[in-house]
């Protein structure tokens, strides 16, 4: 069975934003083995989209951006859209029973799965789908932007924390 995990960077006041900050080196390894070993990615739309930046090679790109890319492209991802009409390179569309369609992945595939964006996350953990949450958290304050919970928290138990590079501290959450 697969587990749901909903991890993204978020600053101090709370919001997610890969324009405003980003991970350090010792981060961007940590992403790059993580994606290494998931099952598969389940993302909504709107990640989605800012995550096809991968599909591409781009010839400014470090060895390490090379490196994530090419885990990214070779692990399998669920796009949750009602409004695409087409995904990428080893994507699913899943457009209608959102519910039945996760549970469905959930019980028919093993390992972890990346949950990928605030307002999709939020769905799946009012449907109790989500088995972890972590907060990858940044010196950073945004002042504003997309929140990491896209409604009220759920009630949630810290289970683990971890500093990761050099400022960025992962917290771990399951649903208390």
């Amino acid at each position: 069975m697969a587990r749901l995990v909903f991890g993204m960077n978020q600053s101090l006041d709370g919001y997610v934003d890969h324009d405003a900050f980003g991970p350090d080196a010792v981060l961007f390894r940590h992403f790059i083995d993580q994606v290494r070993e998931q099952a598969g990615s389940l993302y909504g739309r709107r990640l989605y989209e800012v995550m096809r930046y991968w599909d591409e090679d781009h010839p400014d790109w470090s060895a390490e951006n090379r490196e994530f890319a090419e885990a990214w492209r070779g692990h399998h991802k669920w796009v949750v859209s009602r409004t695409l009409k087409s995904v990428g390179p080893n994507a699913t569309l899943i457009s209608e029973n959102v519910e039945d369609a996760v549970r469905g992945l959930k019980a028919e595939i093993d390992g972890e799965m990346e949950v990928g964006g605030p307002e999709l996350a939020r769905s799946l953990g009012d449907w109790g789908l989500i088995d972890e949450y972590r907060i990858y958290l940044h010196p950073a304050v945004t002042g504003g932007g997309k929140p990491y919970f896209a409604g009220p928290r759920p009630p949630l138990r810290l289970v683990a924390h971890e500093r990761i590079g050099g400022e960025a501290i992962r917290l771990t959450y399951v649903p208390a």
